[in-house]
C-alpha cells in the first residue's frame, strides 16, 4: 500500500493556484481537490480565501466561461447549463449573469441547425417515433420544451 504525499499549506496553495490558472474552477471543484490532498478543514478554508483574494477563484467568471463553452462547443441549451451550474452550487445570481453571455440570435440559430441536423440523421419511417426521437434528443441537450415541441411540429407535420 502506498502512502499519500502530505502537503504544507504553502505547497497546497501553489498546487491549487496552478489548478485554477489552468482552467476556470468552481468552489466545489477546489474543495474536492483540497479534500483529495488530505488538507484539514482550517487549511482548506485558508487556501480558498487566498485563491479568492488573488483572483484565482471567481465563481461569476467560472459560470460565464462554463455557459459560453458548453453552449458553443457542446451546443447545450439553457436548461442543461442551468442544471449543471446548480449541481456545482453556483448562485442563482451568477447563473442568470452567465446565461446573459449567450447571444439570443446565436441561441436560436444553433437550436434550429441542431434540430434540422438531428431530424436529417434519424432514419425512422414512423413519423411519431421520429418526432419523439428528435424531441428527446433536444430535451436531453437542455433546450426549452416550448421551443422543442414547436420545432418538432414544424419539421414533422
Amino acid at each position: 500500500m502506498q502512502t499519500q504525499k502530505s502537503y504544507t499549506v504553502e505547497e497546497a496553495k501553489r498546487t491549487l493556484e496552478k489548478y485554477c490558472a489552468y482552467q476556470e474552477r468552481c468552489h466545489k471543484e477546489v474543495e474536492q481537490k483540497l479534500y483529495d490532498l488530505n488538507m484539514i478543514p482550517e487549511a482548506r478554508e485558508l487556501i480558498i480565501v487566498h485563491l479568492i483574494e488573488h483572483n484565482f477563484l471567481n465563481e461569476e467568471r467560472f459560470a460565464k466561461s462554463y455557459a459560453r463553452g458548453k453552449f458553443r462547443i457542446k451546443k447545450w441549451g439553457k436548461q442543461r447549463i442551468t442544471r449543471e451550474l446548480k449541481f456545482r452550487n453556483i448562485s442563482v445570481y451568477n447563473i442568470k449573469s452567465a446565461l446573459k453571455e449567450i447571444n439570443e440570435t446565436d441561441y436560436s440559430n444553433t437550436f434550429n441547425l441542431l434540430a434540422i441536423k438531428r431530424f436529417d440523421a434519424i432514419k425512422e419511417s414512423n413519423k411519431y417515433k421520429k418526432r419523439k426521437k428528435v424531441a428527446d434528443y433536444l430535451l436531453y441537450r437542455g433546450w426549452e420544451s416550448n421551443l422543442v415541441y414547436a420545432k418538432v411540429s414544424e419539421l414533422i407535420p
